[in-house]
């Protein structure tokens, strides 16, 4: 079944633009592309597929448009709806499920009549008449855990990460663009603890082995694979380019355009 006209909306609380997931959410893609990372591996998603973005995780994704569009729903799953949900519903735990921040899901035919159903209700400008957003919501989260009952052991874990090995999450995830207290909290950690080990493991400051380590990246990226700092300063950390520029100039002597031609 293929849904047509369908406008890009949300439903539920707002959640943070930055590139720590603090909610699960579900995201449909109407029209275009969208290429995710989560530190581990690329995920894809086209038109008319769906999938759940895991909360607690770091992600960072890149929109296409097709023959100039790109049109999404995004449903947030909070942990207050959940809780509700889970009371409601006499849900129960099972068993763990690998972490990963993109959990693909099936394709189902309950889905594609759910999306369609929400045209009634959209209001135009993005958003679902409230009166109707926690019962779309609950609709969505039946359909999806009818056909993936395995889902209630991802969204109804409601505890907060266990300390994990900090030095390989740090080597995996280090170019997200995050604060020093999101990466305490993913390794279960507090402030305090997390810059004591951190200064154990790496022998330098959190924020000073995340600059190096970025800007040894780009030199690479710049130096061996022919990159230019406009196409890698985003998927480094840094927030714009003369702030990446100015970092790279202080670290290494030179501007970035100096390595990209020198043979050294």
């Amino acid at each position: 079944m293929k849904v047509t006209e369908i406008t890009s909306c949300y439903i539920g609380p707002e959640i943070s633009p930055e590139q720590f997931v603090s909610e699960h959410f579900f995201l449909y893609l109407g029209k275009g592309e969208i290429n995710g990372y989560d530190g581990r591996k690329q995920y894809r998603l086209k038109e008319g597929g769906y999938c759940l973005v895991r909360k607690n995780s770091l992600t960072r994704y890149n929109k296409e448009k097709v023959n100039g569009r790109f049109e999404k729903v995004v449903i947030i799953f909070d942990e207050k709806f959940l809780k509700s949900f889970k009371e409601k519903h006499q849900t129960e735990l099972s068993k763990a499920i690998p972490h990963h921040a993109f959990v693909r899901l099936e394709k189902n035919h309950l889905v594609q009549n759910f999306i369609q159903s929400l045209m009634p209700y959209y209001n135009g400008k993005g958003e679902i008449n409230e009166t109707f957003a926690d019962l779309k919501r609950e609709e969505l989260l039946l359909i999806l855990l009818q056909s993936e009952p395995d889902l209630k052991n991802i969204l109804f874990d409601f505890g907060i990460p266990q300390k994990i090995d900090l030095e390989a999450f740090m080597q995996n995830n280090y170019k997200f663009n995050v604060s020093i207290e999101r990466f305490a909290y993913l390794t279960g950690r507090s402030l305090a603890s997390f810059k004591r080990d951190f200064k154990t493991v790496f022998n330098q400051s959190p924020s000073r082995w995340l600059v190096h380590k970025r800007l040894q990246e780009a030199f690479f990226l710049i130096h061996k694979k022919g990159k230019s700092p406009s196409e890698i300063y985003l998927d480094l950390g840094f927030e714009n380019l003369s702030h990446f520029s100015f970092a790279f100039k202080k670290e290494f002597g030179n501007a970035p355009s100096f390595y990209s031609k020198a043979e050294i």
